[in-house]
């Protein structure tokens, strides 16, 4: 249990994640009111809550890596407390629109840009800050810590969402995720700067094309941000099909809503706490094979005949999903140079997030023009054939650069010289082919 917890020990850590649990459980409580206002809007249109998606993700696809540049060069604390402060303002004056019954959906939309705008600086600083916190030792622990905090707030935010809407109003629960940010405010600020592992030195110019020339030349880092693409794409869009799999398929209001989403959190959550007990870094068949349990449980999702199914397959699914998003970020982090780390996980974040824009518009629209279903079983193949074209890759790759053990040389017909007390004495020792080892 105490391995479990190992990096809570550290008072830095310990802080950002108790501000973290509040603010994060406040904004998914605000997921939720927001999907279910754009639907009460737009009169249950998946197309429509696809573009409020692909709103607030787009600025991640074009700033992402600017903002892990901004972590890389300027103090990461910093810029944690400017961009908390910037989204807690946008959320109070989001609450303060729908309060006074004004609420129209490109409303809606440009509050998605701008907190997008926000979140393409703040993610990748908060996922390269936990390595300043803890160090490069507990990184792995500390990262299964930050998802389990993470999903925590994914069961217990919409379900409280799901009651609050239906008793109040979405006004009150946009506002209480407003205040929410003020506990990762304090948190940060209570930190001990001088706790924090900071490189010696910050790298004057911290380059985006640095960045990109250095992932370029790791094939081990390249093949996990791959496939975190396409199930970014086409698999991990559930904030736009649970909404629609509760109203639409089971006939149900925003308490079920509540309830599929909270079950998918659950699996996360019990996926994130399995994964503290890692200490080094994941390999490929790791990353591959949770993709290929998270597709094939998608697709069955979308079989579900009733709402309790749904939840044990959304269970299920949630857990293969955690599993594999935190394997492939350990096997990113652990592999990356700390003076690249902030661009590289920049990149990680694009990949993963940026790809949201096209892939809820794509199953907005199929959501809308075939069902919810079609959209769920066809996440789940799509992410099936990637892992399963990945696994061959790295296969493939592990193969080709396995070293290999030389034949030793005949000696020659007239050669006199001693036969060997041991096999291979006289022969040197066998080379090794250079490069970076097999993923």
């Amino acid at each position: 249990m105490r391995r479990t917890f190992q990096s809570l020990s550290v008072r830095n850590f310990r802080l950002f994640v108790l501000g973290q649990l509040l603010s994060v459980t406040c904004t998914w409580m605000m997921v939720i009111a927001q999907d279910w206002l754009v639907l009460e809007l737009s009169g249950d249109s998946g197309t429509a809550l696809g573009v409020v998606t692909a709103m607030q993700f787009t600025p991640v696809l074009l700033l992402t890596l600017y903002g892990g540049r901004l972590a890389d060069r300027y103090d990461k604390r910093r810029i944690l407390l400017l961009a908390n402060l910037a989204s807690g303002v946008l959320a109070l004056l989001l609450g303060l629109w729908v309060l006074l019954g004004e609420m129209q959906l490109w409303h809606i939309w440009l509050f998605a840009l701008a907190l997008g705008t926000v979140n393409s600086v703040e993610a990748p600083t908060r996922v390269s800050f936990v390595s300043e916190m803890v160090g490069s030792e507990l990184l792995p622990n500390a990262s299964a810590m930050s998802a389990a905090y993470f999903n925590v707030a994914r069961v217990v935010g919409p379900a409280v969402a799901g009651v609050l809407i239906a008793r109040l109003d979405v006004a009150a629960v946009v506002l209480i995720n407003a205040a929410s940010y003020l506990g990762t405010v304090v948190s940060v600020a209570l930190m001990r700067p001088s706790e924090l592992h900071r490189p010696a030195e910050r790298p004057r110019r911290a380059r985006v094309v640095d960045g990109l020339r250095y992932i370029r030349g790791r094939p081990d880092l390249m093949l996990p941000m791959a496939l975190l693409g396409v199930l970014g794409l086409v698999g991990y869009n559930f904030q736009l099909t649970l909404p629609l799999l509760a109203k639409t398929e089971f006939h149900t209001d925003s308490t079920a809503f509540g309830l599929l989403s909270s079950a998918l959190a659950a699996g996360s959550l019990l996926a994130a706490l399995v994964t503290t007990a890692r200490r080094g870094r994941p390999t490929a068949l790791v990353v591959t094979g949770s993709a290929l349990a998270f597709g094939a449980l998608e697709a069955l999702t979308g079989l579900a005949p009733n709402l309790a199914v749904a939840c044990l397959l959304l269970t299920l699914t949630g857990f293969a999903m955690m599993y594999f998003a935190q394997a492939s970020n350990h096997r990113v982090q652990l592999g990356s140079d700390p003076a690249y780390r902030g661009r590289v996980m920049a990149l990680y974040t694009l990949v993963f997030q940026g790809t949201t824009p096209l892939g809820a518009i794509l199953t907005g629209w199929l959501s809308e023009h075939r069902g919810v279903r079609w959209a769920l079983y066809t996440g789940g193949l799509v992410s099936l054939t990637a892992a399963a074209l990945a696994l061959a890759a790295s296969t493939r790759t592990h193969r080709t650069r396995r070293p290999r053990t030389p034949r030793p040389a005949p000696p020659p017909a007239t050669s006199r010289r001693r036969t060997p007390a041991h096999p291979g004495e006289d022969q040197p020792p066998p080379r090794h082919p250079e490069g970076k080892p097999a993923p």
